[in-house]
């Protein structure tokens, strides 16, 4: 029997930089995984045609942000030895698939798409919506199946996705056969990181809301941020007692600090647990925990700052890993095309049956 292979698909909008809530989401997941040996193909993608879905008449915007969001893959650990990095637009089977699997998708289900809901109420379209945008699941569908995933490192808001996803590769193949492979989303192991507060308490850290710490942020930049953030709003003296739960300076540690961060930093703790336990119970100020924060994020963030700075001064190295990554992309891609088109009978060139079919046919109604 024929060993399925494992292929991780996941990527990013490239709207803006990303942030803290990518990097605990999916970013640093997807080193683990990468380094990990398991899988067989890893492809990264920069999903520029689903960005123009709400930014179409702001296509600057997406361009600009290539390279930025290449970096930060670059910055975090993703190796174009072991991952292909590559560009969606530049993908053409993954728009040809896309308008096939419209077809499998009714508009209500689209509607009912919990993350499209949030979405579209999130960015007030109302009764504007860009069709483009309602229909993006399936063109996330076309993106995964494109490339055989089997493996879908995301973020919890992803889940409705990757299940539309499921929902059209079972209906293609129960119409025209056993092709496409149903895909499974791989969730953060830590539940605060599934989807990281921003940096205001909102439930979600969001480049549109404003509310995130970057990647790239430098260290006078973080300080500001972990400062000035949120905490609970009732714990007004140092001797009150407070909220850990709702609390983003504790959710964030909950994602990025361990033991040696407080062996080093503030050693009068031997994990996270006591110190919410003092905060709990009064006698523990906010300064104080987002200086520890300070500490925590700043030996995350330096060297992939350091990596950072060393990419923006060799950009054609960068375009050159786009590049290669890209091609390999297309070869996965247009190997599945192929694959469905002779699956769903319209390889009419290909299919060496056809003319001779087609000569039966019309042999068959002049009789």
């Amino acid at each position: 029997m024929k060993k399925t292979k494992k292929i991780i698909l996941t990527g990013d909008r490239p709207t803006g930089k990303l942030h803290l809530g990518h990097f605990v989401g999916s970013l640093r997941r997807r080193v683990e995984l990468q380094n990990s040996g398991e899988y067989d193909k890893i492809f990264v993608m920069i999903a520029d045609a689903q960005a123009l879905t709400d930014n179409a008449e702001n296509p600057a915007k997406i361009r600009d942000h290539i390279l930025e969001v290449a970096i930060d893959y670059l910055s975090v650990g993703i190796d174009p030895k072991k991952t292909n990095i590559f560009i969606q637009s530049s993908i053409p089977a993954l728009t040809e698939l896309n308008m096939y699997y419209l077809n499998l998708v009714t508009l209500s289900r689209l509607q009912r798409n919990p993350t499209i809901k949030n979405e579209i109420k999130m960015r007030e379209f109302e009764n504007s919506i860009p069709a483009g945008f309602l229909t993006y699941p399936v063109s996330q569908a076309a993106d995964i199946t494109a490339f055989l995933a089997t493996t879908v490192p995301a973020g919890e808001d992803q889940k409705p996705m990757v299940e539309q996803t499921e929902e059209i590769v079972a209906k293609f193949n129960s119409i025209y056969g056993d092709v496409l492979v149903t895909p499974k989303i791989l969730l953060p192991t830590n539940e605060n990181c599934m989807r990281l507060v921003g940096t205001d308490g909102k439930a979600k850290m969001s480049k549109s809301l404003g509310n995130c710490i970057y990647l790239s942020d430098d260290s006078e930049t973080l300080k500001k941020k972990v400062m000035s953030m949120y905490t609970d709003p009732n714990h007004i003296q140092v001797s009150d007692p407070g909220d850990t739960k709702n609390n983003p300076v504790f959710l964030y540690l909950s994602c990025f600090a361990d033991e040696s961060h407080f062996a080093k930093y503030l050693p009068e703790y031997k994990n996270l647990d006591e110190m919410k336990a003092h905060y709990e119970r009064g006698g523990l100020g906010d300064v104080k925990c987002k200086r520890f924060l300070i500490n925590v994020l700043e030996e995350l963030l330096a060297p992939i700052r350091e990596k950072r700075a060393y990419y923006e001064s060799h950009l054609d190295e960068v375009f050159d890993i786009l590049k290669n990554g890209t091609k390999a992309a297309n070869r996965q891609a247009n190997a599945t095309l192929k694959q469905v088109r002779a699956a769903m009978k319209i390889n009419y060139f290909e299919d060496t049956s056809f003319l001779s079919d087609a000569k039966d046919h019309f042999k068959a109604v002049k009789q």
